[in-house]
């Protein structure tokens, strides 16, 4: 198939890093290794930090949505279009009626909605993400907590789910190396979920200051200060790295012993999957769309939402116990090489396509 695709939060070609645009290039490459043809039709973001900010991207939203449609009396039309990641921030302003209007297939993939927003100002933008729910041939859930909420707010959506996953290539040629005592963080520093998720590590880890650890933390962004002032308490046991490529930070993964990262807020984490592929085990909490990345118990220890001491109990014991360490470790490479890869989710992607646009690749 002939597909547009489109991320209104982000496209993938965005010149800054981040999950969001790391899983929407995932998702194409996926889409072409299936056998279709992949456009990204539109770098228009229609993210919009408030309400009032919303209301004002209409213009440009009709501008673009013009452009769209006089290319497409002229050039060959998608045969089915594929919007990545709508919310109440960033809907999908096109797609919708341009996919009813050429009577081609549309497709969601992390859509999320919450009813609580309606009476935040945010009713108009809901109301875009509830019609493309509802109008979408499928909507692909990543977590079993954003299938949870799509399939309460629309009973008859369709929905299917596929897993989080990576292109686990660079780990599978570098065997891991680990030094036990190593603990290994990958996160951006800026404002919300991810200064929070590096304040509760800062408070955790001088719970333990006891333990013979040591923190090497890739990243950067602009509340980097802030986040070395949280550790400036132990500044001599911490090693900051900065902004690394994908080969860098595999390699300093395979040479780390834990992943540390609390996830406050996470949607999912691919930082969490890249982890486990070099042989970390994980500790995280329990919460939002971490457990669909991180096996309990298995590939790594996940604890109770925000409480501080049962993390930095956790992180405590994988350092103590040697023998489960590796363990997990060992599980935590298998968990994403086996079942997370980008070979894996191609498969099940086109089944999803195949069963409910009736098409695939090949076909």
């Amino acid at each position: 198939m002939r597909v547009a695709f489109y991320a209104p939060m982000k496209s993938p070609n965005h010149p800054v890093p981040s999950g969001d645009r790391l899983m929407a290039r995932l998702l194409i490459r996926a889409l072409e290794l299936a056998g279709h043809a992949v456009e990204v039709v539109s770098e228009f973001r229609s993210y919009a930090a408030a309400p009032e900010a919303a209301a004002a991207l209409e213009p440009a939203i009709r501008a673009e949505d013009e452009r769209l449609r006089l290319k497409w009396q002229s050039a060959p039309r998608p045969e089915l279009w594929f919007c990545y990641h709508p919310y109440y921030k960033s809907p999908d302003p096109f797609g919708p009626a341009i996919s009813a209007e050429f009577a081609i297939p549309y497709v969601t993939a992390e859509a999320s909605y919450a009813a609580k927003r309606d009476g935040t100002g945010w009713a108009a933008q809901q109301k875009r993400v509830g019609e493309a729910v509802l109008q979408a041939a499928v909507n692909i859930c990543f977590t079993e907590r954003d299938r949870v909420g799509l399939s309460a707010a629309f009973p008859t959506a369709r929905l299917a789910s596929l897993k989080p996953f990576i292109d686990p290539a660079l780990f599978e040629v570098l065997p891991p190396r680990p030094d036990p005592r190593r603990l290994v963080t990958v996160a951006m520093m800026r404002a919300g979920d991810k200064m929070e998720s590096y304040a509760m590590l800062a408070k955790a880890l001088r719970l333990i200051e006891d333990r013979p650890w040591s923190l090497s933390i890739i990243g950067d962004g602009p509340m980097r200060h802030e986040v070395q002032a949280l550790f400036a308490d132990f500044s001599l046991r911490v090693e900051w790295l900065g902004a690394l490529g994908a080969a860098e930070i595999a390699g300093l993964l395979g040479r780390g012993g834990l992943y540390v990262w609390p996830g406050c807020g996470e949607a999912y984490g691919l930082a969490y999957l890249e982890a486990q592929a070099a042989g970390l085990p994980v500790v995280a909490q329990a919460t939002a769309g971490v457990p669909a990345v991180v096996e309990a118990g298995v590939t790594g220890l996940l604890t109770p939402d925000g409480e501080v001491a049962a993390y930095a109990a956790a992180v405590a014991a994988l350092l103590d116990d040697g023998k489960k360490r590796e363990v997990m470790g060992q599980a935590a490479r298998r968990f994403v090489l086996e079942q997370r890869s980008l070979e894996t989710a191609t498969r099940a992607l086109d089944g999803i396509l195949r069963e409910s646009v009736g098409t695939g690749a090949g076909e």
